[in-house]
């Protein structure tokens, strides 16, 4: 088997970090003990920012970029992986501090791989990568909150997205009814396949605002977003809701009061899947592979060859991407 392959690297190019195809070796990989053949990676607004340089994701350079990778066991130093095991891997600073999953072949941290559910293929698993991943969180989170399916529904900002769609579907499943936000009302029918009861306009919910609380309108959410409309959101859920963050597309900063959390009792959790703990992230994929309508996620999702990256990486930025992208990184 050839020592060479092919990868998507980030460097400094003039002063500006630029992103290109290179022919790597294994040698050049990093030193960790399960080098993995990978087989698909995914498109996230992370690796958007990464390859546009809208943001400083990588902290060193040069960085293979790709924060998901999902692929099989080639050679591995540690006794809990063997040849051929199919495995995923998905945050733990991939294309940030370490070398991630757009190339065709990686060395990582046997700590950092999660077996593949038989539910899923490869491509199913990078189907769901950190965005479908990061939606489960979502879910466990509102639940654990006490948020439970029943007359009032639960809103997903963001909804067209990776994260947003894969939430619908999932919510949807469980029994919630689901209104779907989204700035582009066009993706309607899109968003009620996946199983949305109502379209939110976005611009309803980003407008600024004086009151410190709206009319009790939803049970909880998912906030893909951040700023102004994560900000209405928490307005809006009822008392005794929750509102699971995990995005900040639309701001980092978070205009609100506290009377939602002092008058209604209304719980903000923070969803990390970068740095989450391994049972956390076994406990999200075997929910995913008993709660993820397999249909619903083939409909949300296309595949692209890893020379588009760069293309791609410019219109996730500019909101034009729908659904998942998974990156067949042999192609």
């Amino acid at each position: 088997m050839s020592d060479t392959f092919t990868a998507l690297v980030l460097e400094e190019v003039d002063g500006e970090q630029r992103a290109a195809l290179k022919d790597l070796t294994t040698a050049d990989l990093p030193a960790d003990d399960v080098t993995v053949r990978v087989a698909y990676s995914t498109l996230n607004y992370k690796d958007g920012l990464a390859i546009t340089g809208k943001a400083k994701i990588a902290r060193r350079l040069p960085m293979v970029c790709g924060i998901d990778l999902a692929g099989t066991v080639e050679e591995s130093n540690s006794p809990a992986y063997k040849t051929g095991d199919a495995v995923v891997v998905t945050g733990w600073g991939l294309s940030e501090s370490h070398w991630g999953g757009y190339a065709q072949k990686q060395r990582v941290k046997s700590d950092w791989l999660v077996p593949v559910p038989k539910e899923f293929s490869l491509k199913q698993a990078m189907a769901i990568g950190t965005a479908g991943f990061t939606s489960m969180l979502c879910v466990m989170g509102l639940e654990h909150m006490g948020v439970k399916p029943g007359e009032h529904e639960v809103v997903v900002t963001g909804a067209a997205g990776g994260v947003g769609s894969v939430a619908v579907a999932l919510l949807a499943k469980l029994g919630y009814k689901v209104a779907a936000a989204t700035g582009r009302p066009e993706l309607r029918d899109y968003l009620v396949s996946l199983g949305a009861t109502s379209i939110v306009e976005r611009t309803a919910l980003a407008q600024p605002s004086g009151r410190p609380l709206d009319a009790e309108r939803w049970a909880g959410g998912v906030d893909t977003v951040g700023g102004e409309v994560l900000a209405s959101v928490l307005r809006g859920i009822r008392y005794g809701g929750a509102v699971a963050a995990c995005g900040l597309a639309g701001g980092a900063n978070l205009p609100t009061s506290v009377y939602p959390f002092i008058l209604r009792g209304v719980s903000l959790i923070g969803i990390d899947s970068v740095m989450c703990p391994k049972p956390a992230r076994l406990e999200a994929w075997q929910r995913l592979a008993r709660d993820l309508p397999l249909a619903k996620l083939e409909a949300m999702t296309v595949v692209e060859p890893l020379s588009q990256v760069p293309q791609l990486a410019e219109d996730i930025i500019k909101g034009q991407v729908r659904g998942r992208v998974v990156i067949d990184v042999n192609a």
